[in-house]
């Protein structure tokens, strides 16, 4: 049995381009669960004393659902931007407000997720969504994307 060392090196090649591949979505296993199609059910943000969501941006797939999650000690919100989510879209906001001027309105009485508290929402339009923390807004911004 001949053996070449060109034949060596394509199929060294060829084994770390499949696993640069297997590698490429971005996500982690943490926060998402993939779907067939790709885009996940589901993904978590975390929101940190660092004045982020981590990770900035989320992708589900449409009837997917975003937790976000207070891992820190400062109180933060999850709040949508009225103009910045897509047309006939539900709005949404930690507190469940319909619209963006009440749930600023309410803060921090209202919608002012603690230490260890979560905010969910399931989103059922296609699209991206832009939101912010109320108290944080200059710095603390996040997008979902929702794939069909």
């Amino acid at each position: 049995m001949t053996f070449s060392r060109r034949a060596f090196v394509r199929g060294i090649a060829g084994a770390s381009a499949l696993s640069a591949l297997a590698g490429c979505t971005g996500q982690t296993e943490a926060d998402s669960t993939p779907t067939t199609a790709g885009a996940p059910e589901s993904a978590t943000a975390e929101m940190t004393d660092d004045l982020n969501f981590a990770p900035e941006t989320v992708e589900v797939s449409v009837g997917g659902t975003v937790t976000w999650e207070n891992v820190g000690a400062v109180a933060h919100s999850v709040t949508a931007y009225e103009d910045g989510i897509p047309e006939g879209a539900d709005y949404f906001a930690s507190g469940d407000f319909g619209g963006e001027a009440a749930a600023n309105e309410a803060y921090p009485e209202e919608g002012a997720l603690g230490e260890g508290d979560t905010y969910q929402h399931t989103f059922d339009t296609p699209g991206e969504y832009d939101y912010y923390c109320i108290p944080h807004e200059s710095v603390m911004k996040g997008t979902v994307v929702v794939r069909e």
